[in-house]
C-alpha cells in the first residue's frame, strides 16, 4: 500500500479496533501491548464526541434563538 494511504488509515478507528481485537482475541495478548492503539481510540472518540457537542449547541442556540 502507499505510504500516502498508510498514514490516511491511522485515522481510521476501525484499524485501531480491529488490531486490538486480534491482539486481544487471536493472539492473547493484554493492553500493555496495545495500548497505544486504545489511546488513540480513544483521542478520536475524544475529537470526535466534542465537534459533535459544539454542533449540537450552535444548532439548539439557532433553533432557540429563532
Amino acid at each position: 500500500m502507499a505510504t500516502f494511504f498508510q498514514l490516511v488509515s491511522l485515522l481510521n478507528p476501525l484499524r485501531h479496533d480491529i488490531t486490538i481485537v486480534q491482539g486481544t482475541l487471536l493472539k492473547g495478548v493484554g493492553l500493555e501491548a496495545l495500548w497505544m492503539h486504545a489511546l488513540v481510540l480513544a483521542v478520536i472518540a475524544i475529537v470526535l464526541l466534542t465537534l459533535s457537542v459544539n454542533q449540537f449547541r450552535s444548532q439548539l442556540s439557532w433553533r432557540i434563538g429563532k
